[in-house]
């Protein structure tokens, strides 16, 4: 028989037992309850009701006297009312022993005194007539003969029937004594059985599962404490602890195996770490370092001293991060340690990745660090363990790999660029730098006119190198420029620095010699003064090929008989000896027409068509910069302000690309360069609105077009929505004018249409420059010619 079928069978014979005796008892106590029962509700509350009875009846009898004294009528009413209570009190009290009289002596001493109460109660109403018909005596003599009489009699049948409720009372708990101790008894006997019954079965399951359970459990205890897992367990007989034993002896087994390859593993490990070129350690709770870690750590923090310390002190001591980086850093890793694995998801972020390392000696290390939470079954961050990778030649080679491409970059930048242009723009660029540092070194401190010249002069360096799409100049340009622009503000934060605004001038400046030098060493393109015949520069001209041969066969071909001819060939011949040198307009203004498609892309714009009718002018080489950084702004002016979208130029009929009119003459000993666009017009009532937003006119003023006009003109003004790479940082039209002045020149607006007062109209802007600038290749007679035959086709 099995310990299962022993047990089975122990427990059956138990509960059959138990039942059995449990019954007994239950009926017992069940008996000795409904005595309880009977008792205490039954005939003690009885007995104790009988006694309140003769109380009752002495109440009965003070209410009688207080009726038969009373000195008025209030207290007779009074004593009444207080009568009449007491009666129903008494009727439904002896109404109540009738109902529980336990015998008949009982029910006829209910009955005898029912009737004597009414005896009683009929002979205090008679004295209580007497009492109010006056007769005071008479009533206290009926009071103390007849009324007397019935309350003894009443008194004397109450008290019998106390008596005999004291006795039947007295009897009951007698026989309740008596039920209870028979309980008390069985009660006693039937525990005593199941006593030693269950010690019965108690002593036989030791000896047959318990016993050797713990010389089991003992001999196991002893193999886990001493990890001696060679040991077995014997096993005494095949019975279900047998099988256990059995069971514990296979998982020893596998244990054994296991541990073996536990330590083979461990053993790979440790071999890993001491040779593998990368630091890991972990970092255990209170955010020291763990014991075990790589053996290449000591060769990356150059320290032994590793184990035990604290993680902010190795990995992060002498770094370049900042206090509040430090101390995220140190937070973040006590909310992960200890805490649900989740912590570490939220607190990832604070953990960087990079840090730059200054070792005792100087040196600084550039180390990668990867974190990672090691949990427990529970998902509960046991340690942090992080990989540490010394990425500072890693660095050093990307570093230099950037700086190849953007060098590669900038060459590409610079022979999209003829030579000469190259050379006119870091020469200008050049000039506006050092014309920045003359007035920054000028003032001591803040002056908007220098503030003014400062963003114009770095604004058209940054015009000129987008239009030229030198990226890497135009970024570092943009930076200062946005510099300045924040000097600009009425509210602005920042003060004159001298020192911070000539740091900012010194990147500008490296950055127009880096294009510069690659322009020279890498390119071989030397400037016109760094040449090898820097001593004849500007002594020759250059001259091709085909105009060369062009004035040859001119002198050819006259006849010097002939003074007409004479006199045509001599100016035909110094026209052309004065074009040498000179370029077209066109050419002159390549660079700005050649960035027009791009600044239109960047504005949601077709790129416009622009025309250009020089009348047979050409430029001398001074005019080329000059109109360069006019004409910078005044295209982008127009792309950005004057022409529409492609949506609202097809809304009004017009083609979806706008249309750009450049026309050159000569007025007046001036050159005049003339601009107009198929646009909008001039926005004159925005102008006139932030004209009036900054105080310059009032709300009643009455300008002309041509005074609202000349608003533009003045620094900082803009009427773009939003500031842009384009436009809208309030400079342009005051730099022309600034540029244009240093040159003699000047700049104007002159409306083409007769609407007055409207608020967008037509107009042109006309740049003049001093007629020195500018080269005759036509004549007058063929101009004149030439303009017959213009208008004759736009007559036709």
């Amino acid at each position: 028989m099995t310990i299962r079928h022993r047990i089975t069978l122990l427990v059956v014979l138990m509960f059959v037992a138990l039942s059995a005796i449990g019954g007994y008892a239950v009926y017992q106590t069940r008996g000795s309850a409904a005595e309880v029962r009977k008792v205490t509700e039954g005939v003690v509350p009885s007995a104790l009701a009988s006694a309140d009875l003769v109380s009752q009846v002495k109440d009965v009898q003070l209410a009688t006297m207080t009726l038969v004294y009373a000195p008025d009528a209030n207290m007779i009413a009074q004593a009444q009312d207080e009568l009449k209570k007491k009666k129903a009190t008494l009727q439904q009290a002896l109404a109540l022993q009738g109902k529980e009289a336990a015998s008949h002596a009982q029910q006829g001493l209910v009955t005898q005194a029912t009737e004597s109460l009414a005896n009683y109660f009929s002979a205090i109403d008679d004295t209580a007539k007497m009492k109010a018909d006056g007769k005071n005596e008479l009533a206290q003599a009926y009071l103390f003969a007849n009324v007397a009489q019935y309350r003894d009699e009443l008194e004397g049948i109450v008290e019998t029937l106390r008596v005999e409720k004291n006795r039947e009372k007295d009897d009951a708990i007698t026989t309740l004594n008596a039920t209870l101790a028979t309980t008390t008894t069985a009660i006693a006997v039937v525990t005593g059985i199941a006593i030693i019954l269950l010690t019965s079965i108690g002593s036989l399951l030791y000896r047959q599962i318990t016993r050797p359970l713990s010389r089991m459990q003992g001999m196991m205890s002893e193999i886990a404490s001493s990890q001696d897992f060679t040991r077995r367990v014997p096993v005494g007989r095949l019975d279900e602890i047998g099988h256990s034993i059995v069971a514990f002896n296979g998982m020893i087994e596998k244990i054994q195996e296991s541990s073996a390859q536990l330590k083979q593993k461990t053993a790979d490990i440790q071999a890993m770490l001491q040779n593998m070129q990368q630091g890991i350690l972990t970092v255990v709770d209170g955010a020291v370092i763990h014991s075990e870690y790589s053996a290449y750590l000591k060769d990356i923090f150059e320290t032994k001293d590793i184990a035990g310390r604290a993680l902010m002190d190795l990995v992060f001591g002498d770094t370049d991060l900042g206090a509040d980086a430090l101390s995220q850093i140190e937070a973040a890793t006590h909310a992960c340690l200890g805490e649900d694995g989740i912590n570490f998801v939220f607190n990832q972020h604070l953990l960087v990745g990079e840090i730059s390392r200054r070792m005792p000696d100087g040196r600084a290390k550039i180390l990668d660090l990867t974190w990672s939470a090691i949990t427990d079954e529970n998902d509960v961050i046991v340690r942090l363990m992080l990989c540490v990778r010394d990425v500072t030649e890693l660095r050093k080679l990307a570093a230099e790999a950037s700086e190849q491409r953007r060098r590669l970059d900038m060459i590409g930048e610079i022979l999209a660029v003829s030579e000469e242009k190259f050379h006119h723009f870091i020469e200008s660029s050049a000039g506006f730098v050092s014309e920045n540092e003359r007035i920054i070194r000028k003032h001591s401190e803040a002056d908007h006119a220098a503030i003014a010249e400062l963003f114009r002069n770095m604004h058209t360096i940054k015009g000129n190198a987008r239009t030229y799409n030198l990226q890497h100049l135009t970024n570092v340009v943009h930076e200062t420029e946005r510099s300045y622009h924040e000097l600009r503000q009425p509210d602005a934060d920042r003060s004159w620095d001298q020192e911070h605004l000539m740091q900012e001038l010194t990147r500008v400046r490296e950055a127009i010699e880096s294009y510069a030098r690659i322009n020279e060493q890498s390119l071989g393109r030397k400037g016109k003064n760094q040449s090898d015949d820097a001593g004849n520069a500007g002594r020759y001209v250059m001259i091709g090929k085909d105009d060369l041969q062009q004035t040859l066969s001119l002198l050819d071909k006259t006849n010097a008989d002939e003074l007409h001819d004479l006199q045509s060939m001599r100016d035909s011949l110094r026209r052309k000896l004065r074009a040498l040198g000179s370029e077209s307009v066109r050419d002159a203004l390549s660079g700005v027409l050649d960035s027009l498609p791009s600044l239109a892309s960047e504005l949601g714009k077709p790129a416009p068509d622009v025309r250009i009718d020089d009348n047979g002018y050409r430029l001398r080489g001074q005019a080329s910069g000059t109109l360069s950084n006019v004409f910078v702004h005044l295209l982008r002016n127009s792309i950005d302000h004057g022409i529409e979208s492609a949506d609202a130029r097809s809304a009004q009929g017009k083609s979806a690309a706008g249309t750009i009119d450049i026309e050159v003459g000569v007025d007046s000993g001036a050159l005049q360069i003339t601009l107009s666009d198929d646009g909008r017009g001039l926005a004159l009532e925005r102008i006139r609105g932030i004209a009036m937003e900054r105080g310059w006119i009032g709300a009643d003023d009455t300008l002309g077009d041509e005074a609202i006009a000349d608003f533009i003109f003045r620094p900082g003004f803009s009427t773009a929505e939003t500031v842009t790479e384009v436009s809208g940082r309030g400079v342009g039209m005051d730099a022309v004018r600034d540029f244009l002045r240093r040159e003699n020149g000047s700049i104007e607006l002159r409306f083409t249409d007769d609407r007055k007062g409207a608020s967008f109209r037509q107009f042109q802007t006309i740049v003049s420059l001093p007629d020195s600038f500018a080269v005759d290749t036509l004549g007058a007679d063929a101009r004149d010619e030439a303009g017959d035959l213009k208008l004759d086709a736009m007559a036709g």
